[in-house]
């Protein structure tokens, strides 16, 4: 069984053969964006990994071939990333290697076995996701966004997540690398900025959001580097939007002419209603602090500081679970708590992405808080506020409130009101 595919136009865009983001790339391939060059590594050679407990035989030489091809196709020596890419998209639950220098194997088998890590293990089980698919490994030419001072990386969405109104919306950091921006570790700034800093850059992506939003007919973003003014395009998903946002865009997509009235209600989950109809804090109560609203919805609990607390405290009642920011590692608390707070960090953060496929409210980038989890306690403005103290959080303006809130129902959602009579066959 042949486990290696070259990255080209050619390439069938196989989720089964290549994961989800090696089908990705070919597509932005064949869309005529920039990527750069890789192979990828079936899911049937994670399955037998994980059967076997080593790599199939003869891969680690396909491998070494595959390398030295690769660096023939672009005239030097190669650094490359080692990333997962499963045939349903996994957001941050498995290992990454990057700046690989020799053999990849080792860096194979790493992310083979990520697959079994306790939060991987975690999430499919909180998303019905088959364990037994494994996942694809996908290594490609390391491209840099700390080159230099006309480098960066971000995530751009083809439409607000929050609002799903249509415009490039996401996140950009400035001499970074790419895993700065999803991993919510970093102060991120709003990707607008980029259209003053790199016009070259920005036209760039701004055409290929375009590209892919009409190819798939929906809603996406990409994960991007430039590097020294160079873009390159390393993702693509659905863009995985909730509540009203979900709604919006697919009327709007409809209206566009890009899918049909009967789509877009296809388009629209029972549990995408429910959070476009979800209450908001009342205008008027006092707010702590304010930070960007990440995933639609109201939440009240009890503070928690860390993932292993929120999992203890939940048993008792709901909690909110505050970080500075949170990782993979936190999978099993963002299960158990009822809303995430993270202090930095933007709508494309782990936090971010992991709440909206989880359905939690979140609030990210709320700076004026500091989490103390050794001292037990979130400085606040004007003081402190122990861990188990009540906060209340809205997940579409970003508002934090101590203790309870009142709440209210959201004004009349005329997208919404349009998609319901889309439902009924007879007025369609």
């Amino acid at each position: 069984m042949t486990h290696l595919h070259v990255l080209a136009p050619s390439t069938p865009a196989d989720a089964g053969i290549l994961g989800g983001k090696g089908a990705g790339l070919v597509t932005l391939m064949r869309l005529g964006l920039p990527v750069p060059a890789g192979f990828a590594v079936s899911p049937a050679a994670c399955r037998k990994f994980l059967e076997d407990g080593r790599l199939p035989d003869g891969l680690t030489t396909s491998l070494d071939d595959a390398m030295r091809d690769l660096e023939a196709a672009t005239g030097r020596p190669l650094p490359v990333s080692v990333r997962s890419g499963a045939a349903v998209s996994m957001p941050g639950m498995m290992t990454t290697v990057l700046d690989v220098r020799g053999p990849l194997g080792e860096a194979v088998e790493t992310v083979f076995a990520s697959w079994d890590s306790p939060r991987a293990v975690s999430y499919r089980e909180l998303h019905g996701i088959p364990h037994n698919l494994g996942t694809a490994v996908i290594v490609q030419a390391m491209v840099y966004g700390d080159r230099d001072e006309h480098s960066g990386s971000g995530v751009a969405f083809s439409r607000d997540p929050g609002t799903g109104v249509k415009g490039p919306y996401g996140d950009v950091l400035f001499g970074h690398r790419g895993d700065d921006v999803v991993s919510g570790r970093v102060a991120t700034r709003p990707l607008g900025e980029l259209a003053d800093r790199e016009p070259v850059v920005w036209a760039a992506l701004l055409d290929g959001l375009d590209r892919v939003e009409r190819h798939h007919r929906d809603v996406c973003h990409v994960e991007f580097t430039y590097e020294s003014g160079r873009l390159w395009f390393l993702q693509v998903r659905p863009g995985g939007l909730a509540g009203r946002a979900a709604v919006r865009a697919a009327v709007d997509l409809a209206d566009e002419g890009l899918i049909d009235r009967a789509t877009a209600v296809r388009r629209v989950s029972a549990g995408q209603l429910r959070a476009a109809r979800t209450p908001r804090i009342r205008v008027g109560t006092a707010v702590l602090t304010r930070g960007v609203g990440a995933s639609p919805g109201v939440a009240s609990g009890r503070i928690a500081l860390t993932a292993d607390r929120a999992v203890r405290m939940a048993a008792e009642g709901p909690v909110i679970l505050v970080r500075p920011h949170t990782s993979p590692l936190d999978m099993h608390g963002l299960a158990a708590a009822a809303g995430i707070v993270t202090t930095v960090g933007g709508p494309t953060s782990h936090a971010a992405v992991v709440a909206r496929s989880l359905g939690r409210p979140a609030v990210v980038g709320a700076a004026a808080l500091t989490v103390d989890a050794v001292a037990g306690c979130v400085h606040v403005p004007g003081g402190t506020l122990a861990e188990g103290s009540v906060l209340t959080i809205d997940g579409a303006g970003g508002d934090v409130v101590a203790g309870p809130a009142e709440t209210t129902t959201a004004d009349t959602d005329p997208h919404l009101s349009r998609l319901l009579t889309w439902a009924d066959p007879g007025t369609r």
